[in-house]
């Protein structure tokens, strides 16, 4: 009997698998006009058999004949039938055994029906194989099915890319409602398995009703890095996994200021066709606004490997070397660029080399106020991505015994993954830059993030000297503050005040050493001398509040009020809700006008 074409059309792709399939799996039959043919019943299904060509055949059960019920659990088939309407006749048709995962690892099709195909030889519903159809007639769904499975390859079980519908492919993680939270899927189970098809339990589509599907659309959802992309994910479904719509696509998030989603479309389209140039360099622009330079340097690397003639690429390639304040690689690529570069290009980059060479200079003859300035001017003339101007910018600051300013240019600092620098900079290279940041985050009291950069650095450059001392010296550092701590908490100032005295052995100017000395004096009665170390922890780090409050407040002690108040006035403005500050403030100020007045 003949299917409504109509009906069979809706049952394709993924609204098919929702709502089409509940369960129940006809065989496609018909590879000449694309029309099923039902199954005939006793003598007559025989006598057909012998007469009709066998991949045209759909055997079905018998109505009069009952389903064996474990073989219907072996084939997990609905209990529930669907009913096909007809002109001629009502008919309920039975349920039929879905083919497993096994019988179609490919998931072939003929034509846009979305159906499988079987030839037997047996009329039987359970002793059925797959036809194998030659690899020139698989068409998209076995492209789609074999890049699938080398994607997998490549990535292990976490690979990006799962099936999505019969025809379509979408990347791990953006499987829309089926992925959501509250829904029967979670993660674990829609990783890619059985052949590539991503549901768990061998299914091919989520069994829900409309009503269920409703609800979990309109559920509140939040938002994550994964689900941001899904938009434009999803959209990638309905090109069927073209590579320049995805890239075209790509184009209009990047445009548009959506850099991630970019960045995913620009990924997908090299994953099906790895070997186009501008995919790589379309994910270089999208990487560098992501502030992922160092990657998008690799990409751009790959782009003109591919591609050597490629201008744009090795003018893109140009500027993210010049942020870098890699001068000669920036120039060189430069000139390679055609049209893309012109002379202005060039005048830049060799303004960031007559600063970085100043640089050198300052550094060579100690001068660290020159390499203060030639350092920000290295950073304005445009190498504001590079690590090692930041690094001397910082080591600069810190001889120069202004810690607070050490601790801006370090914030200043792109940061990049570390596994990513010491593969651009090498692991000498990159301990060089730990080096510095150790000690800056040391002089402002970060002393675990301190002895963890400086620990890292030693694994990558054993042998440097430098990273020996500062190695030492942390954890000197450390232990002292901790063991002071300790004192101090159990009420033992003068043991206190010894050990962190012993950190600053190592350190001298270490601002917090100085500060928690500085509490020890204060509680001890030694105010002058309390006011001595905060002094010196100011002077390193004008904005420590806690130790202008110690200040502050030991001034107050010692009748100091002109000075209590100017300290109090700085922190009022820092903290204005503050209750300790500002009870401070009025107190200072009334006693200070006190004075003033027995004074006159």
């Amino acid at each position: 009997m003949a299917e409504n074409p109509v009906e069979k059309r809706s049952r394709c792709g993924f609204l098919g698998v929702v709502f089409g399939r509940r369960g129940l799996w006809s065989k496609k039959c018909s590879t000449d006009n694309g029309s099923h043919r039902s199954a005939m019943s006793s003598s007559t299904a025989s006598s057909a058999t012998a007469t009709a060509n066998t991949a045209n055949i759909q055997f079905t059960k018998s109505p009069g004949t009952e389903l064996n019920q474990k073989k219907l659990q072996d084939h997990k088939v609905s209990p529930e039938p669907i009913p096909i309407q007809n002109q001629n006749q009502n008919q309920m048709q039975r349920p039929v055994s879905k083919p497993s995962p096994n019988q179609h690892p490919n998931n072939h099709q003929s034509g846009n029906n979305g159906n499988y195909q079987q030839s037997t030889n047996n009329p039987g519903p359970v002793q059925q194989q797959a036809r194998k159809v030659p690899r020139e007639a698989i068409g998209l769904s076995g492209e789609l099915e074999s890049m699938i499975i080398d994607n997998q390859k490549a990535k292990g079980s976490k690979g990006s890319m799962v099936r999505a519908s019969s025809s379509n492919v979408m990347l791990f993680g953006n499987l829309g409602n089926l992925k959501q939270p509250g829904s029967a899927f979670s993660r674990d189970q829609t990783t890619a398995q059985n052949n590539g098809y991503g549901n768990a339990g061998g299914g091919y589509g989520a069994r829900k009703t409309m009503e269920e599907e409703r609800r979990i659309s309109a559920a509140p959802n939040p938002v994550s890095n994964d689900q941001d992309q899904s938009g434009s994910l999803c959209r990638a479904i309905s090109t069927r996994m073209d590579p320049e719509t995805l890239k075209i696509m790509g184009n209009e998030d990047y445009k548009n200021g959506n850099f991630a989603e970019a960045l995913a479309l620009y990924d997908a389209a090299i994953a099906i066709d790895p070997k186009k140039a501008a995919y790589r360099s379309n994910k270089s622009a999208a990487l560098t606004a992501l502030g992922r330079i160092l990657e998008a340097v690799f990409e751009c690397r790959e782009a003109i490997r591919m591609e050597p003639h490629y201008h744009r690429a090795h003018h893109r390639l140009a500027n993210l070397y010049l942020r870098l304040g890699e001068v000669e690689n920036s120039i060189y690529h430069f000139k390679h660029s055609g049209p893309e570069a012109d002379q202005e290009d060039i005048l830049k980059a060799k303004t960031v080399q007559t600063h970085l060479n100043k640089c050198t200079e300052a550094k060579r003859l100690r001068d660290w106020n020159t390499l203060i300035k030639e350092t920000e001017s290295t950073i304005a003339s445009g190498a504001d991505a590079a690590p090692q101007v930041y690094a001397l910018q910082a080591e600069a600051f810190l001889k120069s015994y202004r810690h607070q300013e050490a601790d801006d240019a370090l914030s200043r600092c792109p940061v990049f993954d570390v596994e990513m620098s010491t593969k651009y900079y090498g692991p000498i290279g990159y301990a060089g830059f730990l080096v510095v940041w150790a000690q800056v985050h040391m002089s402002s009291g970060r002393f675990g993030e301190a002895v963890e950069a400086i620990q890292r650095a030693n694994k990558l450059d054993g042998n440097n000297r430098e990273v020996s001392m500062v190695l030492r010296r942390a954890q000197a550092v450390t232990a002292a503050r901790s063991k002071g701590n300790d004192f101090f908490k159990a009420g033992r100032f003068q043991e206190a005040s010894a050990a962190y005295g012993e950190g600053l052995d190592h350190d001298s100017r270490n601002s917090v050493l100085l500060c928690n000395r500085a509490a020890c004096l204060s509680k001890m009665g030694q105010f002058d001398r309390a006011v001595e170390d905060s002094t010196t922890a100011l002077t390193v780090r004008p904005g420590y509040a806690k130790a202008r409050l110690r200040r502050a407040d030991c001034n107050a002690k010692l009748g100091n009020w002109e000075s209590a108040v100017k300290d109090y006035e700085i922190l009022i403005k820092e903290t204005p809700e503050d209750e300790e500050v500002t009870r401070g403030l009025s107190e200072a100020q009334k006693q200070l006008v006190n004075r003033r007045g027995r004074d006159s």
